[in-house]
């Protein structure tokens, strides 16, 4: 029992154990019982005792040479994983395990078996999740970088007398978005969709330094929309001398309605337009994902009604909590 203790192996000790106990006249079962194992356990430890004596207590693997998957196979797995089957010659668009062990073989390395390969991905950290769709920004990199360094320009110098926010839209469906849940083994989650869908949509602005979100809801997603959002910022924002809200390139951020209502507002709001397809410059789009995760995602809501109320009941529960220092929040503050 000291021997197998020193491997420094539980299950190396643990077999030891079996063998001590049955060399004092133990029964099966009751070693089985003791040591919280099966009794097929104790009678396998034992073949293995007879036959190979005292090593055949200890791994049998340790004899087989140094790991095949070690940290020169992991680093050109790495690599590896960069790039996309296609990219070396496989006509098959994501990799597998199995895939993956043809390739490391093609890369010059030992053939190893699918689970071998799973814990070398679990060495190097890698994870299997879900691929982010984008489309390319068609201006050039030199206007592009421009413009974003403008917008951050901007962002950073929010003032009570010139707040600038982060503004877009988002759809909320009746019929749920279906995302990843945890669940039993061989068990899976039922989510129970209306059928017939429903939509309502809403507009919102991110303040760019306090976080506080303002929002209006509409069943269109028209220029009305956006032009009932401005309205609500120029009202809340009533002695700002100017009011920049950076959009997207959707259509009506630049309609004939919008433009007719920032001349009743008389220059007071500015709009700064992001380059076409990035989206992960406009900061509300992490708010709306936060939105769809934490609320329309397998969502069991039954009518439209009850569904906008949690929505909205989300978004008050954010600007209720301080995403910044007080006596920041109370500088940028509008006044009553």
């Amino acid at each position: 029992m000291r021997r197998g203790r020193r491997s420094g192996d539980p299950i190396t000790a643990l077999r030891f154990q079996i063998i001590a106990k049955l060399s004092q006249g133990q029964s099966h079962r009751e070693i089985a019982q003791a040591l919280d194992v099966v009794p097929a356990t104790v009678s396998r430890v034992k073949a293995r005792y007879l036959r190979f004596g005292e090593l055949g207590l200890y791994d049998l693997r340790r004899r087989n040479g140094s790991a095949v998957a070690d940290d020169r196979f992991r680093r050109q797995l790495q690599l590896v994983l960069r790039r996309a089957p296609p990219d070396f010659g496989w006509e098959r668009p994501t990799w597998t395990r199995e895939l993956l062990c043809l390739e490391m073989k093609r890369q010059g390395f030992a053939r190893v078996s699918p689970p071998t390969m799973g814990r070398a991905l679990a060495a190097i950290g890698a994870r299997l999740g879900s691929p982010k769709p984008v489309v390319c920004c068609p201006w050039p990199r030199r206007r592009r970088e421009q413009t974003l360094a403008s917008i951050a320009w901007w962002a950073s110098r929010s003032t009570k007398s010139e707040p600038v926010y982060f503004s877009d839209e988002v759809d909320i469906h009746l019929n749920p978005k279906i995302g990843r849940d945890w669940m039993l083994p061989g068990t899976q989650r039922i989510v129970v969709t209306p059928g017939k869908n429903k939509k309502h949509y809403l507009a919102g602005a991110l303040h760019a330094a306090t976080g506080d979100v303002v929002w209006v809801g509409d069943s269109s997603k028209s220029s009305k929309l956006f032009c009932m959002l401005l309205w609500r910022l120029a009202a809340l924002h009533p002695r700002s001398r100017r009011i920049h809200l950076i959009v997207d390139n959707y259509k009506i951020h630049d309609s004939k309605l919008t433009r007719r209502v920032l001349q009743d507002l008389n220059g007071r709001v500015v709009l700064h337009f992001l380059p076409p397809y990035c989206p992960d410059s406009n900061r509300i789009e992490r708010l709306w994902r936060d939105l769809h995760a934490s609320v329309t995602r397998n969502h069991r809501c039954t009518s439209i009604t009850e569904l906008i109320r949690r929505v909205y009941a989300f978004l008050r529960a954010h600007n209720a909590r301080r995403t910044c220092k007080p006596s920041l929040r109370r500088a940028l503050r509008p006044a009553a």
